[in-house]
């Protein structure tokens, strides 16, 4: 997503693109932009020159929006999965003690995830990036 906030504003970034610089698997990433695409996450393009843009403002897609686009199991712990009844899955359900504990940091987790947005990151690519290139610059 970063990719795309930041290198695919006046035409379209193929996957293959992305997969090259960040050392994804092009395969793996075909299955993730379906996914991304269906919630209007990323925009496509078709045919030759063709590839993806990010579909919103980086400032209004959250990294939560991301991962639960990509359906991403956002439960910390197996024992907050529940069954199409409601149910635990878990055998030991009655005896899980910490189970409010795990809830409440997952729920601290979403909420967090939420307040970060995908412009949050570029701002902070962009910060390392810099000092970077100033740690180079000292060093030469």
């Amino acid at each position: 997503m970063i990719e795309l906030a930041t290198h695919s504003k006046d035409q379209p970034m193929p996957l293959s693109q992305i997969s090259e610089r960040q050392g994804i698997s092009l395969n793996y990433l075909e299955q993730l932009f379906v996914r991304l695409r269906r919630a209007g996450v990323v925009k496509s393009v078709r045919g030759p020159g063709g590839g993806y843009f990010i579909a919103k403002d980086p400032e209004k897609i959250s990294i939560k929006d991301v991962l639960l686009a990509a359906e991403e199991n956002m439960h910390i712990v197996d024992c907050l999965k529940y069954d199409d009844n409601g149910f635990c899955d878990q055998y030991k359900f009655d005896e899980c003690v910490t189970r409010m504990i795990w809830k409440k940091l997952g729920d601290q987790i979403l909420k967090a995830m939420g307040d970060i947005s995908i412009q949050d990151l570029c701002k902070e690519k962009a910060k390392i990036k810099n000092r970077l290139k100033q740690d180079c610059i000292v060093k030469s």
